[in-house]
């Protein structure tokens, strides 16, 4: 498998998964009530994730699907690592959603390499 292939499946799951958003942008944190979600943050519905539930996506302003990148997070409370998918970004939405991580997370924002 090439690296272009790994980011091509990727992109192939977010266009035919539906989305399911759980915490919509503006909503708080349910654990942290000053923690408020900069952007739409949900998971590809049919899919699972090392947390049990479905592959976690931020839908970023473009209003597209189109792949922008993946989160590589680890949570250092809970001892737990997963990848996010990171779908029509902007360069302020992705910033944003690195700001909102780092308060609790350790991360590495892989960027989809240009095909």
């Amino acid at each position: 498998m090439t690296v272009l292939s790994f980011w091509q499946t990727l992109a192939e799951l977010a266009a035919a998964s539906e989305i399911f958003i759980d915490r919509p942008r503006g909503s708080a944190h349910p654990r942290y009530p000053d923690l408020i979600f900069p952007l739409d943050y949900g998971f590809l519905e049919g899919t699972s994730s090392a947390d049990g539930g479905g592959l976690d996506v931020w839908l970023g302003s473009l209003g597209s699907r189109e792949l922008s990148g993946i989160l590589c997070t680890y949570d250092t409370g809970k001892r737990d690592a997963e990848i996010k998918l990171v779908l029509g970004a902007t360069e302020a939405d992705i910033q944003s959603i690195l700001r909102f991580n780092a308060r609790f997370m350790r991360f590495l924002y892989l960027p989809r390499p240009q095909e």
